[in-house]
């Protein structure tokens, strides 16, 4: 069993930077684990930390059932995958997926048949003859992941292997990564600040900020249901918009007062609300919950704002609107059968069973 277990773990560098902020994250057996972030957020060291490349300050890691703080980073069972590929650029792509093997004293005609056999799963059975200058960044890729593969590893580690290949090769590589999980059925656990790859990747998402796990789950929840403005800020392409008002009642409805526009809550927000009455909270609505005006005779019309028109920006099947209402900017996407003009004033609807708020000072998820 390749279950990874790390328990209130810590790294503070000798500059006194705190990477990592004593950590608590638990990976299950055959698991697709992907840690997620802004750059310097602590996801990588965390990885290297996991794989014995890094020393851990506090707290405990565990491979299985052996804690591996004080193992060395060859005895831990893992492979890692870099984002540099970090290929032997005098071998061939056989030598270089031999090479670990040949070290541990595997006989020869075992490591021929490993490395054939993920030259197989992977499509570059004719490439092991060729050198790394002589290869694509796809296939340097493929050949760094080989390379992991033979070693049949109890977890493999992916430190933003696909930073380096262009956007086109990132989609077709991630559905390799994906199949192969699916194919070899080993715990994984990769490191991006691409939340499309979290999203599109991981059978759970552990999303961290400033050191901290902010939060853990699977996609769907983490879009539904993030526990923060950070997260849901984070997870959605384009992101999530947030705005400032106030909560005010009238008349026994909940609304939320923008001020230049006031929408009408609904009544399942009301009891989690309630607390909020006369106080400023942070609203967020997701761009492809806002609809223009094909959708406004479905709504209340208190329910219906105006907004101007900065940008438009087609995007084939889909157009981004980029808008304001005098005192926020915001981003709609919407079908591509109506482009109003810049600068034009257009009447949008959102779709307020799907909004979140958030408390003013802590951030936190209110509904």
């Amino acid at each position: 069993m390749a279950q990874v277990s790390l328990k209130n773990v810590t790294k503070i560098f000798p500059s006194g930077i705190k990477a990592v902020d004593s950590i608590n994250l638990g990976v299950e057996n055959k698991e697709f684990m992907v840690l997620v972030g802004p750059s310097g957020c602590g996801k990588s060291t965390t990885l290297r930390m996991i794989a014995g490349l890094e020393d851990v300050t506090a707290g405990e890691i565990y491979i299985g059932d052996r804690k591996v703080n004080n193992v060395p980073a060859k005895d831990r069972d893992i492979a890692m995958v870099f984002q540099n590929y970090a290929l032997y650029p005098h071998f061939t792509v056989y030598e270089n997926m031999a090479f670990g093997l040949k070290l541990r004293r595997y006989p020869k005609s075992e490591i021929d048949q490993r490395v054939k056999e993920a030259a197989e799963i992977l499509g570059i059975k004719h490439l092991l003859n060729r050198l790394p200058k002589q290869l694509s960044g796809g296939e340097r890729q493929r050949v760094a992941v080989g390379r992991a593969i033979v070693r049949r590893p109890l977890v493999f580690l992916f430190d933003e292997p696909l930073s380096n290949l262009d956007a086109k090769m990132r989609v077709q590589m991630r559905t390799e990564i994906h199949k192969l999980h699916i194919r070899l059925q080993s715990t994984m656990i990769y490191v991006t600040h691409d939340q499309v790859e979290a999203m599109t990747m991981g059978d759970r998402i552990a999303i961290m900020k400033d050191g901290i796990i902010q939060q853990i789950a699977d996609p769907l929840t983490l879009y539904d249901r993030p526990c923060n403005k950070f997260v849901a800020g984070f997870i959605g392409s384009p992101p999530m918009n947030f705005m400032k008002g106030t909560i005010i009642k009238k008349d026994g409805y909940l609304y939320f007062d923008e001020g230049r526009f006031r929408v009408r809550l609904v009544q399942e927000m009301y009891k989690s609300m309630d607390s909020y009455i006369d106080k400023e909270v942070i609203f967020g609505i997701r761009p492809e919950n806002i609809y223009d005006k094909l959708f406004i005779s479905q709504v209340p019309p208190e329910n219906v704002i105006k907004a101007t028109c900065d940008i438009v920006e087609p995007m084939g099947s889909e157009v981004y609107l980029y808008l304001n209402t005098g005192l926020h900017t915001f981003v709609a996407r919407v079908g591509n059968y109506d482009r109003p003009r810049v600068n034009q004033e257009i009447e949008l609807v959102f779709d307020m069973s799907k909004v979140h708020f958030f408390d003013k000072d802590t951030e936190e998820t209110i509904i």
